[in-house]
């Protein structure tokens, strides 16, 4: 009989083989170090290289300074440089500059570069660029929108958007949530309202060109009628079903006809579906744990780009901020919600255009008034009529499904300065309710047949939450406008590049 051997791998193998791959992870990579490594890791009078555009350039009798910046923080790196260097560059150069990391004697700055070699990668018309020395208003920024990164409050709120980003995610892995990818075409329009973009091909796809003068005047690449996403829900429900906990991140799109300082026609939305929970107040928690860990992770990453927006922009914003993500939000019916309104036209504390009235929709002066004059903090409104709201929102158990003034379990997060952030429910898991409210919204169920098999097959008690990414952008930087912060706008009549 062969002989049993057991081979003992040597312990000292493990750790070695992790070493190489924590070592190969958190080294530097590119051949180029940022502005904000140079700044925090290299050693005082080593020789380093930048990379970046000139911001200014001062050319003084003794001496000159560059301010460059890299778009890696809001301060840059003031450079100092002779006069034959200084007078190659203008405002928005590119430039490579190699030099000594000394410290600084002036009290902006601890550290700048003494200049050594200084080459020119790509020039710049300083009479014509548009960025001068000076401050731009965000109107006049909005019209550049292609360059306006290169401003500190372009490049600042790109950096905040980008922690935000990597805060979610972090919030919801540690929730042990699944990051799923949900469609951008879709057949169906989430929410109802009809404010979706059809997505039709410019000409029929060549295969079918030989039977083009067959083809119908109005060609369905898919075969049916198709829509940009105004929403990944229903998908992220299909995923949840099996799942259980998962969020997708993406873009998504609405034809809405609105010139307001709150709604973009293409825009980012994070959205949660979590299931084998039976309360509105599970998803409140939820919700209200995932904005307060993501603003601290803003709060403890982004310290100068906030403060830069809280001198310039809001001079309350980092308080606010604080407050948000320290202190528990408000929580509200709807009905005690049109109360607080209506008590205040009646005392003449604010006089709204639209009366508030239970039945009606709130407006977004109702919103902001809620969350801004009335609380001073983020605020859930819960438990709407049933008829304001969309089909798949679960209904009351107390109310029952035949009381005239039944609500459901819904939720609008209002924040301060901006009115409604995040938008959540209960989804109606009861197969019969979910039908008759179906039908009740004039859609064809043999469309949604699919949604009903979720209820069919296994069904479980689910809730979720969509988070406007624009309007929490906006929220965190104090900005007025989502237009602002975001990359390239696009709205009703605009979509330039």
């Amino acid at each position: 009989m062969p002989r049993l051997f057991l081979r003992v791998i040597p312990t000292v193998s493990i750790p070695l083989h992790f070493s190489r791959l924590y070592t190969t992870a958190s080294r530097q990579i590119l051949p180029s170090q940022t502005i904000t490594h140079v700044l925090k890791h290299a050693p005082l009078n080593s020789p380093v290289t930048i990379h970046g555009w000139v911001r200014t350039v001062r050319v003084q009798k003794e001496v000159c300074f560059a301010h460059v910046n890299d778009g890696s923080n809001v301060t840059g790196i003031q450079v100092i440089l002779n006069e034959e260097q200084a007078k190659r560059l203008t405002t928005g150069t590119s430039v490579r500059m190699e030099g000594i990391l000394v410290a600084s004697l002036g009290e902006e700055q601890t550290r700048e570069l003494q200049a050594r070699e200084v080459a020119v990668l790509g020039k710049c018309n300083g009479e014509t660029y548009p960025l001068q020395k000076k401050h731009h208003g965000i109107e006049f920024l909005r019209e550049n929108a292609h360059l306006r990164t290169r401003a500190n409050s372009g490049s600042a709120v790109m950096r905040i958007r980008s922690a935000a980003v990597a805060g979610f995610h972090k919030f919801f892995e540690e929730q042990e949530f699944i990051n799923v990818h949900t469609p951008i075409l879709t057949s169906h329009d989430c929410e109802g309202g009809g404010e979706v973009f059809k997505v039709t091909p410019v000409s029929a796809p060549s295969v079918l060109s030989s039977s083009a003068a067959s083809l119908p005047a109005t060609f369905e690449f898919f075969g049916r009628t198709v829509y940009l996403t105004v929403s990944g829900q229903l998908h992220a429900e299909i995923l949840a079903s099996a799942l259980s906990r998962v969020y997708t991140f993406g873009p998504v799109f609405r034809a809405e006809s609105s010139h307001t300082s709150r709604h973009l026609a293409e825009f980012w939305m994070l959205e949660a579906e979590v299931a084998f929970i039976d309360s509105l107040s599970h998803l409140l928690d939820l919700t209200e744990a995932s904005i307060r860990s993501v603003i601290q992770h803003i709060l403890d990453t982004c310290g100068p780009d906030l403060a830069l927006f809280n001198k310039f922009t809001d001079p309350t914003l980092l308080a606010r901020l604080r407050s948000t993500a320290d202190k528990p939000f408000v929580r509200m019916t709807y009905t005690e919600a049109v109360a607080v309104l209506e008590r205040a036209q009646q005392a003449a504390k604010t006089n709204f255009a639209f009366p508030p009235r239970w039945g009606s929709a709130l407006q977004s002066e109702h919103e902001r008034y809620l969350s801004t004059n009335h609380c001073a903090h983020p605020v859930f409104v819960t438990d709407y009529p049933g008829w304001l709201k969309p089909f798949y929102m679960r209904t009351n158990t107390s109310d029952g499904p035949d009381n005239p003034h039944a609500t459901v379990a819904c939720t609008d997060l209002l924040v301060p300065g901006i009115g409604e952030l995040v938008g959540g429910s209960m989804r109606e898991e009861r197969f019969e309710v979910l039908a008759d409210r179906m039908r009740e919204a004039g859609l064809d169920l043999e469309e949604y047949a699919w949604y009903l098999d979720l209820r069919r097959y296994g069904t479980v008690p689910h809730g979720g939450f969509g988070i406007g990414f624009e309007r929490f952008i906006a929220y965190v930087t104090g900005l007025e406008n989502v237009r602002d912060v975001v990359a390239c706008p696009r709205w009703v009549g605009s979509c330039r590049f």
